[in-house]
């Protein structure tokens, strides 16, 4: 018999009890339709739970029941601390305390089991055990950082851990630069705070306002320094004058620029590439196009493909502190030679 007709048979069933479970008792006082009813509907609920435990992994409905069991054993645990202060109240009172207690005990206990089942097995436990707490992760942002915007997608990535700290002393800097009676300026500084409320949404990342004040000291970048010193806390920042004193200082830098480079894919001398020649170089014949990361792509003889997308080859890689240029040659010419 194939599971379908199990499955209508069962159903059926179910539909008969509901019948005979509200009928007979009463004499069949025209409840029999709401018998039916209510037996047709636990037999679909319990054909629906059958198919989604089908789906469900074996590991997870195991969880699922440990964490049931050891809640219900919780709950009795529970109700048993306030056994004695319901003797008082009447006895259905405390029949029903108890069934709230296990009733929560062991939904509470399912829920726990299903979220944190994965850390429920021996390596972790051993590593639970070995590992040492770690202290807490603080990294304060500059006003460059904040501005430059680029910090809210490395937030959405997961790869910055800890908690953003904004001292008050880089809000009012912000909100300065937002009320300039310089456009350029008004736009930058209303970006930055823009930017701040789009980090606060997410929740996934910790961001707390710092009040943390030091009067003494008149520069921004010395009073973030000195309150990195303070937390222990590393600086996000792009600001090269910034970064260089900080360094200085002792006090650790994520530089949101030294990152791009690293990202930067990695192009060797004889590689390679198709690009589009955007305008002219600054040496005779030379074109000038760019990577998708802003890289520049010098190209010789490059000048007559000016607005087409060519093949170049690599002849050499040029690091500055400026960035990364790339310098190469047609691919037809590199051929021939």
């Amino acid at each position: 018999m194939s599971e379908p007709v199990l499955r209508v048979l069962f159903v059926a069933l179910c539909g008969a009890a509901g019948l005979l479970l509200l009928t007979l008792p009463r004499g069949g006082e025209g409840l029999g339709i709401v018998g039916i009813l209510v037996g047709l509907a636990f037999g679909l609920l319990v054909v629906a739970l059958e198919q989604r435990l089908r789906r469900t992994p074996g590991k997870t409905i195991f969880h699922a029941l440990v964490g049931f069991v050891l809640g219900l054993v919780v709950g009795r645990v529970g109700y048993a601390a306030v056994a004695n202060f319901l003797v008082a109240f009447p006895p259905f009172v405390g029949t029903f305390a108890q069934t709230l207690c296990l009733v929560g005990g062991g939904y509470l206990g399912a829920l726990v089991a299903l979220d944190k089942g994965r850390e429920f097995n021996v390596a972790g436990v051993i590593r639970l055990l070995k590992e040492q707490p770690r202290a807490e992760s603080y990294k304060l942002l500059d006003t460059s950082v904040i501005i430059d915007g680029r910090i809210a997608d490395i937030t959405e990535t997961g790869f910055l851990e800890g908690t953003l700290i904004i001292p008050q002393f880089i809000l009012r800097e912000l909100q300065h630069i937002a009320d300039s009676s310089d456009p350029l300026k008004r736009n930058r500084g209303r970006r930055g705070l823009d930017i701040l409320q789009k980090i606060q949404k997410k929740v996934d990342i910790r961001v707390e306002i710092s009040d943390m004040e030091f009067p003494e000291i008149r520069e921004v970048d010395n009073k973030l320094v000195a309150m990195a010193k303070a937390l222990n806390a590393k600086i996000v920042t792009n600001d090269f004058n910034l970064n260089k004193v900080a360094e200085l200082h002792g006090v650790g830098v994520l530089n949101i620029n030294e990152l791009t480079n690293a990202l930067r894919p990695v192009v060797l001398p004889g590689e390679d590439m198709r690009v589009y020649v955007l305008k002219e170089g600054k040496e005779y014949n030379q074109g000038i196009a760019y990577l998708d990361d802003g890289t520049m792509v010098v190209v010789d003889n490059g000048r007559r493909h000016i607005g087409q997308t060519i093949d170049v080859c690599v002849t050499s890689v040029l690091q500055t502190t400026a960035g990364r240029m790339i310098f190469s040659r047609l691919k037809e010419e590199a051929e021939a030679a």
